[in-house]
């Protein structure tokens, strides 16, 4: 569709192109632009496949909190952060595969689980000034717990913690990482929806 003469772009114009880094996980590229407004600028851009992040939920506690979901959080160390954290499992979305393949690699290499439902529940951008990246969170249900299958260089503790303390965790800063944060808290307005 052509766009009228009054109409302006919506998107950057690339002026050119390169690529600066070219690396196994993740590429940079270094384009300078006409952005939309009139502004030319250079930006520098990581360009990422895709991951995943698996909300996995345990609906079939028993005793006390027999009506709280449990949500699966592994613990591990992130070298950018310099800290050991909590997290939902998640990775990066392998050449050919789809999301919800990945999802389910990624939940019974690192965890062990396995799910009999599946839902996509969340996707977004990491962080759109600088990275391409998106995530999406899958809702795991039904799980069945079998063997986990980590990378050489994974060392990874799983622990279930119910709905109300995973929700404490994100919002005083036990859990520090955004995506864990985002799903946790749509699992908890979820749940809140539900009552």
């Amino acid at each position: 569709m052509a766009k009228s003469a009054g109409t302006k772009s919506l998107q950057a114009t690339v002026l050119s192109s390169r690529i600066s880094y070219q690396g196994p996980v993740f590429s940079v590229t270094t384009d300078e632009v006409e952005e939309p407004g009139g502004i030319r600028a250079r930006r520098d851009v990581i360009r990422h496949s895709g991951s995943i992040v698996v909300l996995a939920v345990d609906d079939t506690a028993t005793g006390p909190r027999k009506a709280e979901p449990r949500i699966l959080l592994e613990r591990q160390y992130r070298h950018a952060a310099q800290s050991m954290m909590w997290e939902l499992p998640a990775g990066r979305i392998d050449d050919g595969e789809t999301a919800l393949t990945a999802a389910k690699r990624e939940l019974l290499e690192e965890t062990g689980y396995s799910a009999r439902q599946w839902k996509r529940i969340l996707h977004f951008y990491v962080s759109p000034g600088f990275l391409d990246e998106t995530m999406t969170i899958y809702l795991a249900r039904g799980l069945k717990a079998g063997v986990a299958q980590p990378e050489a260089d994974e060392r990874i503790a799983v622990k279930f913690f119910p709905l109300s303390e995973a929700k404490r965790m994100a919002l005083y800063g036990r859990i520090r990482d955004a995506k864990t944060i985002s799903g946790i808290l749509w699992m908890a307005e979820t749940a809140c929806g539900a009552r």
